[in-house]
């Protein structure tokens, strides 16, 4: 019987700790309406509060890329994991709003950030030479896995016994995978004593750079190419479109139209499920065609598919409703791989994780952006309709964006990034 290589045990107990940061980032909107009703909060408060969180989550990537390769991985995604539970754990004590914006913004914010899916694509890069774009599928379909054990389970706690039980939940599974991973990860391959899967790297793989400002001279001469510009601002329009806005408002906007709370959670977990399925098999598409042929399909369904979301919300679920739940579901993070790999095809495998890393804060800042955004035209206007029309209408504008980066690639060349079908 063949040993299993190290490198899955690796990716393993990455895709836990991504699951870790997934499982505050997707059940807030279950906690917006049990804080507003205790502590007098409008949505527009709660939501600045998960704005700063997003805001921070994206822009720490770049920084935790730098401090991960002076410091090594291990310290610091260990270090995050503490900074998810303290920031959620100490909310069970807290009264104020600004007590919220610290906890959720600030603490949960850089710890999430530091476990971003930059964290994600240098364990990819370091680990795999082959099958790497399945595995950058599997590492992205942790959002979902996350989603969909924790959002029914939390909706249900808070249901029975209050916010704070809820959170108490994440809190816990947090501090338990902390003396895991540190037992299991291993920053390299040659921490192990091992090869990558798949055999050595065409060209070896540096240390990467540590210090902030070789990463913001690595953002200069990305930031001269049209591709890193389409690359952030369609990354931008992902994150409005799916944590800032369905992430964030969909419980919110369903029990708006009379939908039971359990119920709009129950159908978020379905999208996990179907998250699941679509951003793997992205990854799996992502090793055998062009990359930004898939981004143009992609955003472009999702634009259409979101302009039917204010007519099939209601008080139950019907049909046109499960259909919006299934196809978004295969659709929500499957931007992610083929975003990730054209970023090794245009900069390099040693330098991709550090050029996503500003693509991903580009992605988080649109996730905060829709969040106060849909805030807002809910207090405003009284509903989201104007919240909808706006994330379909930016959506096609990203998927006409995309057809700038169509081009042939050497699907041979490991060290400009491809990673060659198999």
């Amino acid at each position: 019987m063949a040993k299993l290589h190290r490198a899955w045990l690796v990716a393993g107990i990455t895709f836990l700790v991504l699951i870790a940061a997934a499982a505050f980032r997707s059940t807030t909107s279950v906690l917006f309406m049990p804080l507003e009703m205790e502590f007098g909060w409008t949505r527009s408060q709660t939501s600045s509060a998960l704005s700063l969180n997003l805001v921070l989550y994206g822009v720490t990537a770049p920084i935790a890329a730098v401090l991960m390769a002076r410091f090594g991985t291990k310290r610091i995604a260990s270090a995050a994991l503490g900074l998810i539970a303290l920031g959620t754990g100490l909310t069970l004590f807290m009264t104020e709003l600004w007590q919220l914006v610290v906890l959720w913004g600030i603490l949960v914010g850089i710890g999430t950030g530091c476990l971003a899916l930059v964290f994600a694509a240098s364990v990819a890069n370091q680990w795999f030479t082959k099958r790497r774009g399945l595995i950058t599928g599997v590492f992205s379909a942790a959002y979902a896995t996350g989603q969909l054990l924790f959002l029914p389970l939390i909706t249900s706690i808070v249901e029975q016994g209050g916010w704070r039980r809820g959170t108490m939940v994440v809190t816990l599974f947090a501090v338990a995978l902390i003396p895991l991973f540190l037992l299991v990860f291993k920053d390299s391959p040659k921490h192990a004593n091992t090869e990558p899967y798949g055999g050595p790297h065409a060209q070896p793989l540096g240390k990467g750079p540590t210090s902030i400002r070789t990463s913001l001279d690595a953002l200069a001469q990305a930031a001269r190419t049209k591709e890193f510009w389409i690359l952030a601002g369609t990354f931008f329009v992902c994150g409005w479109t799916t944590n800032g806005l369905i992430g964030a408002h969909f419980i919110p906007a369903a029990h708006d139209h009379g939908m039971p709370t359990t119920l709009a959670a129950g159908l978020l977990a379905v999208v996990g499920i179907f998250d699941f399925i679509g951003t793997i098999a992205s990854g799996w598409l992502t090793d055998r065609f062009d990359p930004a042929i898939l981004l143009i399909f992609y955003y472009g369904l999702r634009g259409v598919a979101l302009f039917t979301v204010p007519f099939v919300l209601g008080p139950d679920v019907q049909p046109p409703m499960l259909f919006f739940v299934v196809f978004y579901g295969l659709d929500w993070i499957a931007t992610v791989p083929p975003t990730v790999e054209l970023c090794r095809k245009y900069f390099g495998l040693e330098r991709s994780p550090l050029i996503y890393g500003w693509v991903f804060a580009s992605h988080m800042i649109g996730a905060a952006v829709a969040a106060w955004f849909a805030g807002l035209i809910r207090d405003t206007q009284g509903d989201y309709f104007i919240a909808w029309i706006t994330a379909a209408t930016l959506c096609l504008i990203a998927a006409a964006a995309c057809a700038g980066m169509l081009r042939r690639f050497d699907k041979t060349s490991d060290a400009a990034g491809t990673t060659t079908a198999a």
